[in-house]
């Protein structure tokens, strides 16, 4: 152990320095540790939640901030003891990684915030446009000031940006057409997160899974994923069925040319259920006319909407209401027509008559 004694004896001012800064440096990192359990304990008593997610966010960083600032101010130290070479470059790496775990706590933050936001029901595509504008805003104001740090002028970039930006805006002109695609599905919202879509204009349908600034997914309902870049949403037309009111029933139903008596009672009976059905939305349009004289048949159609615009509740009263139209029709002692056909014979040639009679008296030959 004489070696260690002679390095203490030769470097006790470093040694000394160094376990005092060391000292301190756990101590705030074990006091805010401490600190910070009590200050969730108070914060979860409250009833602004807000307190929460920034206690939550700002927690790990602040650890992380203390580390970084007792190890450079021992390197420091210990720089002044051993070299004074690097004294210069310590304070550009505190202040480097001070920005860097900056930016790092509201990153967190907006994360949070966004998760916060979803759960208490907000637009989840204006919580994604404003949660993304916010990092990238943050991404862009931490870089500006590490490039000042790092001793690069900014004056330079954005002289270049000039320039530069007409040459990428030309060699990227699709990505920035996707990219202002998004924002136009952003401000205009023709559809959100979950809502189901379809376009008349490409083969796009499916249930809105994320909008990103360069495409948007879509899953189709075999389940595959669909991706669409946003410049398409600025070209087409673009339904949005998750939006109806109401689901509609439009069906034809032809009765045979025999009940034709029995029709106009038919019809009121089939008007009369229809406005009394309690899935059926009597605020809307709703008719039940005769409609044509078809080939085999008198069509009448019904036209109604229902209350429901959930794709398997509306199949379930379609069927039902299909039903008891057919069941009215058996009541009146009617059916549904199906194509038929009639021969009318108006005459018989006299020859044939006679054959035939001929054929019929004429005795078997065994």
């Amino acid at each position: 152990m004489e070696w260690w004694n002679d390095l203490i004896s030769q470097n006790y001012d470093w040694f000394w320095d160094v376990s005092i800064a060391l000292g301190i440096t756990l101590s705030a990192g074990l006091g805010w540790r401490i600190t910070r359990r009590h200050i969730a304990r108070l914060a979860a008593k409250t009833r602004n939640r807000w307190d929460d997610v920034v206690i939550d966010a700002i927690g790990v960083p602040i650890n992380w901030t203390v580390f970084v600032v007792g190890m450079t101010w021992v390197a420091d130290i210990s720089a002044r003891h051993f070299s004074s070479e690097i004294v210069t470059s310590i304070p550009v790496v505190r202040q480097l990684s001070l920005i860097v775990l900056v930016a790092w706590a509201i990153w967190r933050l907006i994360n949070r915030i966004e998760y916060r936001q979803l759960d208490n029901g907000a637009d989840p595509t204006t919580v994604q446009l404003v949660g993304k504008v916010a990092k990238l805003t943050v991404t862009v104001l931490i870089i500006l000031p590490v490039f000042q740090l790092l001793g690069i002028s900014i004056s330079g970039i954005l002289a270049f940006g000039g320039v530069g930006g007409l040459i990428v805006g030309m060699a990227a002109k699709d990505l920035l057409a996707n990219f202002f695609g998004s924002i136009i599905v952003y401000l205009d919202r023709p559809f959100k997160v979950g809502d189901w879509i379809r376009s008349p204009d490409r083969s796009i349908e499916g249930t809105v899974e994320k909008i990103g600034f360069r495409v948007t997914a879509i899953r189709t309902f075999d389940k595959r994923p669909l991706y669409v870049p946003n410049s398409v949403f600025t070209n087409i037309s673009v339904e949005n069925p998750s939006r109806m009111s109401n689901r509609r029933i439009y069906e034809t139903i032809g009765v045979r040319y025999q009940d034709s008596r029995k029709l106009p009672a038919i019809i009121a009976a089939v008007r009369s259920m229809l406005e009394q059905h309690p899935d059926i939305d009597d605020n809307q349009t709703l008719i039940v006319n005769f409609n044509s004289f078809g080939a085999s048949s008198l069509d009448f159609f019904v036209y109604t909407f229902t209350k429901t615009t959930n794709w398997v509740e509306y199949h379930e009263i379609k069927q039902k209401v299909l039903l008891e139209i057919l069941n009215i029709i058996h009541q009146h002692d009617a059916d549904c027509a199906f194509p038929t056909r009639t021969l009318h014979l108006d005459s018989v040639p006299a020859a044939l008559a006679s054959q035939e009679q001929a054929r019929v008296q004429a005795p078997v030959q065994g």
